[in-house]
């Protein structure tokens, strides 16, 4: 089927929820895509920060194949020893007690707001059910998660949205103290805003916060579903700014292209979660948990880590040498770029009608390479988004 037929069929069978770049992806091997006409394109994107080994890694593909081929799905009506060895996995590496496993960022995020509800609710009774958000967030596009989101863009439609969220400004502790009345119980807050353009919060504020947070006992929850995963150089974002959450979420990256999201709790929060509480049909599934393992088993080392953080040096010290840059943002490999001329969404497009896949956010471009990316196949990718930039001036 040719890319003029799939077109036709997504527009004829699919809801029309997205906005797709002209392209239909078939295979992939490392940061390489390749598309139904056999053009190949290097993946600046790794799925919007997904595939966190590239394509089709053989040690990822192995341990998806064997167990697909063992127990597809049990439910969580039984034990499964890999949900623990998951959860035993990543309480180790992250410094957390107790894990909850779900199937994407916003079901991780809705597990973090109703502990923080509960958690206060059962210590303090009724009346003590606010989060504050952060202006410029994203927390994920349920009706909930909409709500917790501090962009205005996304409070339409889908009314009555769910009350209780309030919305503090980035960076400007006096905001945020204003904002930790008596009825809130719990901050929830990206340390690097992804979707709200690539924007880390100072380090100093983020500890204010925390201490503020721990002197009101008021639950801090971390939203690490894209910073997470070693994505920025730690394995969670926040082990970077010296603090530590009494809720972290996260997604994306850690299965490495299967559905998984993570609700993870501190010893403050360990056992708010009881039977009855909360649940879910598909989450920590077998076939999931084994990707899971094999990518923690592969991105948490210290070694690995560096090796994240000097590509991400890498990358921004090329891009610093490129026309049509103004301002480069992130850490590790989340890296954002200001464009002089403000045409990122025309430099993405050009990216790929030139061989490149590569993301926006607001008025920026956005690159989540794979974690595994070569320094070939960065600088490949490099060479085009430099020629891409540059003919734009």
């Amino acid at each position: 089927m040719n890319f003029e037929a799939i077109q036709q069929d997504e527009k004829q069978y699919m809801m029309q929820a997205y906005g797709r770049f002209p392209v239909a992806l078939v295979s992939g091997k490392g940061a390489v895509a390749t598309d139904v006409s056999g053009k190949e394109y290097v993946d600046f994107t790794s799925g919007i920060g997904v595939n966190s080994l590239g394509y089709c890694d053989e040690g990822w593909t192995k341990a998806v194949s064997v167990q697909a081929a063992t127990l597809q799905h049990i439910s969580n009506l039984y034990y499964s020893p890999l949900q623990t060895e998951v959860a035993k996995t990543l309480c180790g590496i992250a410094g957390m007690e107790k894990v909850f496993l779900c199937n994407s960022g916003a079901e991780a995020n809705e597990c973090a707001i109703k502990i923080a509800r509960k958690y206060s609710f059962d210590k303090y009774g009724e009346g003590r059910q606010t989060i504050v958000t952060l202006v410029n967030s994203f927390h994920g596009r349920t009706v909930t998660t909409l709500a917790a989101t501090g962009q205005e863009v996304f409070h339409n439609y889908f009314f009555p949205f769910t009350e209780g969220f309030a919305y503090a400004k980035a960076n400007d502790l006096e905001d945020m103290n204003q904002k930790l009345t008596g009825d809130v119980c719990a901050v929830m807050m990206e340390l690097i805003q992804g979707e709200g353009g690539v924007m880390p919060l100072d380090t100093e504020y983020v500890q204010a916060v925390a201490q503020l947070c721990a002197e009101k006992d008021i639950l801090l929850v971390v939203d690490e579903v894209q910073t997470g995963v070693s994505r920025t150089g730690h394995f969670y974002c926040y082990q970077g700014y010296g603090i530590t959450p009494d809720v972290v979420t996260s997604a994306k990256g850690l299965a490495g292209g299967l559905p998984m999201g993570a609700c993870l709790s501190g010893k403050k929060t360990a056992d708010v979660i009881v039977p009855g509480s909360h649940g879910t049909t598909f989450g920590g599934n077998p076939i999931a948990c084994a990707a899971a393992l094999e990518v923690l088993s592969r991105v948490a080392s210290p070694e690995f880590l560096r090796e994240v953080r000097e590509k991400g040096d890498y990358i921004r010290s090329k891009l610093s040498q490129i026309g049509n840059v103004k301002e480069i943002r992130g850490q590790g490999m989340m890296i954002g770029i200001v464009t002089e001329k403000d045409n990122a969404k025309e430099v993405a497009g050009k990216c790929l009608e030139n061989g490149l896949l590569v993301l926006t956010a607001k008025t920026l471009l956005r690159l989540l390479p794979p974690l595994t990316i070569t320094y070939e196949e960065i600088d490949r990718g490099l060479t085009i988004l430099k020629e891409t930039m540059e003919a734009t001036l």
